[in-house]
């Protein structure tokens, strides 16, 4: 286990790679993590659960893991799946303890001591970059996505003098625009997707959630679901997510 106090030093950005690193850790294998993993990790994001929280639930889960008969078989815990009861019954935990507790103090660490503006520039201009090549290359079959493409890669180019401003950088309030903008583009991506392709995701999507579906609510999946089509969307164009979330 590892302490409170060390769980409270991560970043808040970091939030997908500290999760990945950790499961990898308890896992004992330098694995990719599946696209589903990375989909219930958006989940636990969108829903405000904290990075010490899901830690602490991987824990539990890799605890209880242990005690199976899948672990007395020798298999290994290979998803993030698993520990999905484990996190919510954590972040339970973790709302109760901060309402007995009364109002908490604010933490000092500045959001603005997260990256150098340098690094912003470059994940900004890396995904210009990815925005441009793949208007290019839907302009003749997708006209209408390639302007969507397009407007994004203006929308971005528009907050650069927002990062070289001599004034404090808000990253809060930049991530907010980023959102606005991903989640304007992944609806187009939806709309223009083709059917093929569609019904190919919703059936590995399927094959994968198989063995955990019922250990899920009808909201959970739902929220799962639309995750995991977001990131193969954006996968399909090879595009890069614009939140700063995925700037490490």
């Amino acid at each position: 286990m590892i302490s409170t106090e060390a769980m409270n030093r991560f970043n808040y950005f970091n939030y997908f790679t500290e999760i990945e690193e950790y499961f990898w850790k308890k896992r004992g294998a330098h694995l990719l993590v599946s696209p589903l993993d990375w989909a219930i990790v958006e989940t636990w994001q969108k829903a405000g659960i904290s990075l010490p929280a899901v830690l602490r639930g991987i824990d539990r889960a890799f605890e209880s893991y242990t005690r199976s008969r899948r672990a007395a078989a020798g298999r290994p815990l290979k998803s993030l799946a698993y520990c999905v009861d484990a996190v919510l019954d954590a972040a339970e935990e973790e709302k109760e303890t901060a309402a007995g507790a009364g109002p908490r103090a604010k933490n000092e660490a500045s959001a603005t001591e997260s990256f150098s503006r340098e690094e912003l520039r470059l994940f900004f201009s890396r995904n210009i970059d990815h925005l441009t090549a793949a208007s290019r290359g839907s302009r003749s079959a997708q006209p209408e996505l390639a302007t969507r493409m397009e407007e994004t890669s203006r929308r971005l180019t528009d907050m650069l003098p927002l990062i070289d401003s001599h004034n404090v950088l808000d990253l809060e309030e930049l991530e907010r625009r980023l959102t606005v903008l991903e989640e304007k583009l992944t609806a187009a991506l939806t709309a223009h997707a083709r059917d093929e392709f569609m019904v190919e995701v919703r059936r590995e999507m399927d094959h994968q959630l198989a063995p955990y579906r019922r250990k899920m609510t009808a909201a959970q999946l739902s929220q799962l679901e639309r995750q995991y089509l977001q990131k193969r969307l954006w996968e399909r164009y090879n595009l890069s997510r614009l939140s700063l979330f995925y700037l490490t």
